[in-house]
């Protein structure tokens, strides 16, 4: 199934670049990335964005597999039939596989990308599958699903439409 390859190499990459992150920067410091727009910064986080629910890593840890599960069983039972639908529940699938993954190994998210021009959580490749295929299934569902999903015929025989 080409949606779980795709999850697959995104987690990878998150892991990866988190890999990279952990061995080339001291935590808490930051190297340039995008000049004047964003900085790689080592930090760690065992809440969730913002860091809010930071003592309860263990029941983050929970929600992120249990989600993780939902979302698979969902993509294996067709929940949505149409690419981009299935699109957007692999997004999601592999940002909770990817901060699952840290949460259950090191019992903190690295993150790493943090925003010059605004005041913003620092955030990792987990976090932008996670909030691009939110976002994306939301507008997806509410916009694009009665137009692109195949619609099953209810029951109606000859006898409702007379009568």
């Amino acid at each position: 199934m080409i949606y779980a390859l795709i999850a697959a190499v995104l987690v990878a990459v998150d892991q990866i670049v988190k890999y990279l992150v952990m061995t080339n920067i001291p935590l808490g410091e930051h190297v340039p990335f995008i000049p004047y727009i964003l900085d790689l910064t080592y930090v760690t986080n065992t809440g969730a964005a913002f860091s809010i629910f930071s003592d309860h890593t263990w029941a983050l840890a929970l929600v992120s597999l249990l989600m993780s599960l939902a979302l698979a069983a969902a993509l294996w039972l067709n929940l949505f039939r149409h690419p981009l639908g299935k699109l957007t529940l692999t997004l999601l699938l592999a940002g909770a596989v990817g901060n699952l993954i840290d949460r259950a190994l090191r019992g903190f998210v690295v993150d790493m990308f943090n925003v010059l021009f605004m005041r913003f959580a620092v955030f990792n490749v987990a976090d932008i599958c996670v909030v691009v295929g939110g976002i994306a299934a939301g507008l997806y569902y509410l916009f694009l699903m009665d137009k692109l999903e195949p619609h099953e015929e209810i029951g109606h025989d000859s006898a409702d439409a007379e009568g």
